[in-house]
């Protein structure tokens, strides 16, 4: 499997490849917190005076990208999430929203001027409704919760995954914490890259960061295009990505 990691702008560069190139396209951008996220010297910044206009032009080009069988999962959170699910409702068309992931998390501080804000939301769209990859074989299988209620058969295999996935996040005593600011675990992209593509596929993380979805793909026999326009990212995956002979930058 080949893994090509790209310094530049993701707008610019996505114009280089042809129409129906990747099978999944994930996206981790910004959040618009209207701060820099930073850990340990790495920063990015994480404010935009019109989200809108910078967002939507990119998610007409994953659209234009993405194979007719292909699937588009943008990882965002309470703050733009409604407005960027109304936006690529608009582009990708209503009827080709397919689920709204909810991953909790529970770490960290409790707010005690409100409920804590303890999750994310992972919007999963297909480029067409009817025809799109899904492994049901592939998904995770947790406990069930009512134990005594279910043969011992069922007790053992476990029960597939909802819509919310309860999974930590990388903390910094985590041992895959690479330092970025915001890194995502890698067992939750293995989630969407094992169901959603086919070993050989060709999948697109144009908001790379550490490259943890680049990881999942390697793990998992694809291939797959990083691309950041944060050096501190890039310096990030060469490092992680050292020694790889699959693994290619520019």
């Amino acid at each position: 499997m080949v893994l090509e990691v790209i310094h530049g702008n993701n707008l610019d560069v996505l114009a280089e490849f042809p129409d129906g190139y990747f099978r999944l396209i994930y996206l981790d951008p910004p959040f618009n917190t209207g701060k820099t996220q930073a850990r340990k010297g790495i920063s990015y910044k994480d404010s935009f005076d019109n989200f809108h206009g910078f967002i939507t032009p990119r998610i007409r080009e994953f659209k234009r990208l993405l194979s007719k069988d292909g699937s588009l999962f943008l990882h965002l959170d309470y703050r733009e999430s409604h407005y960027v699910k109304v936006w690529t409702d608009e582009i990708f068309g209503k009827d080709n929203f397919m689920n709204e992931i909810i991953w909790s998390y529970d770490f960290g501080a409790r707010n005690k001027h409100k409920w804590p804000t303890k999750h994310d939301t992972i919007l999963w769209y297909a480029k067409n409704k009817n025809s799109y990859i899904f492994h049901y074989d592939e998904i995770d299988r947790v406990p069930y919760l009512s134990k005594g209620l279910v043969s011992p058969e069922k007790k053992a295999k476990g029960k597939t995954l909802t819509d919310v996935w309860f999974n930590t996040i990388v903390h910094t005593m985590s041992p895959e914490n690479l330092g970025y600011p915001t890194q995502k675990p890698i067992s939750i992209l293995n989630r969407i890259v094992k169901v959603h593509s086919n070993p050989g596929d060709f999948l697109l993380d144009p908001f790379a960061g550490s490259g943890s979805f680049g990881q999942s793909a390697l793990l998992h026999n694809r291939h797959c295009i990083l691309i950041d326009d944060n050096i501190q990212a890039i310096d990030i995956m060469r490092n992680r990505f050292s020694g790889n002979l699959n693994v290619g930058f520019r």
